[in-house]
């Protein structure tokens, strides 16, 4: 019994040193889901062997009552045929009651053993638990560190050399408006002055033709 146990949580374990040692040497953070994934069921194994141990201690230990009490009673049933002169049935009485003593002892080893199986699953349980919390805090570091990787590549695009062309653009840009702006003002100052000087013109010519006119009627 406590080599079945011995073998497989030390499989377990094996198995669970493996997946840290991989992680360690690929840290892509789907690759440490992976491992993450497949430790949280090496350790929901270990759970699950805790839950029958449990039970098997307790089996033990119903067992080891049980052999206590039909000792007690085989040996008190000897007695009582000794007194009636009953030689036969007391021997097998006597027999039984042995036969109950020593399956009391080696049911009483068991439940021992069965214990300290139980108390050395339940640390590795623990252990396993422990390794797991520290490989989330290692996947919340390296998702950390993957944010700021990918926040510096998005930066890294805006280049010294890309940030002179785009201010050279700018720039252009700045002086295109300038130069439109430029074109426009004297678009409306051309504008604004011939129609000035051919209002001027008009009034002019209004006024030579008025003067023409009153001075044939003088």
């Amino acid at each position: 019994m406590s080599n079945i146990f011995t073998r497989m949580i030390n499989a377990i374990e094996s198995d669970l040193h493996q997946l840290l040692d991989k992680k360690e040497e690929n840290n892509p953070i789907s690759a440490l889901n992976h491992y993450l994934r497949q430790s949280e069921k090496e350790t929901e194994k270990v759970r699950t062997l805790i839950e029958r141990q449990h039970r098997l201690k307790e089996e033990f230990t119903r067992e080891r009552q049980l052999a206590d009490e039909m000792a007690e009673k085989r040996k008190h049933q000897a007695e009582i045929a000794k007194k009636a002169d009953e030689l036969e049935l007391a021997e097998y009485a006597e027999k039984e009651y042995q036969e109950y003593v020593q399956r009391a002892e080696r049911l009483t080893y068991s439940q021992v053993e069965a214990m300290r199986q139980l108390e050395s699953l339940e640390k590795k349980y623990e252990e396993m638990n422990h390794k797991l919390k520290d490989m989330r805090l290692k996947r919340m570091e390296l998702m950390g560190r993957e944010n700021v990787a990918r926040a510096r590549h998005q930066m890294s695009r805006l280049a010294p050399k890309q940030t002179d062309q785009a201010s050279t653009r700018f720039t252009d840009m700045e002086r295109y408006i300038e130069e439109l702006e430029y074109k426009l003002d004297s678009d409306d100052y051309h504008y604004t002055l011939d129609s000035k000087i051919a209002r001027l013109e008009k009034e002019l010519n209004d006024h030579e033709k008025t003067s023409e006119t009153e001075t044939k009627m003088i």
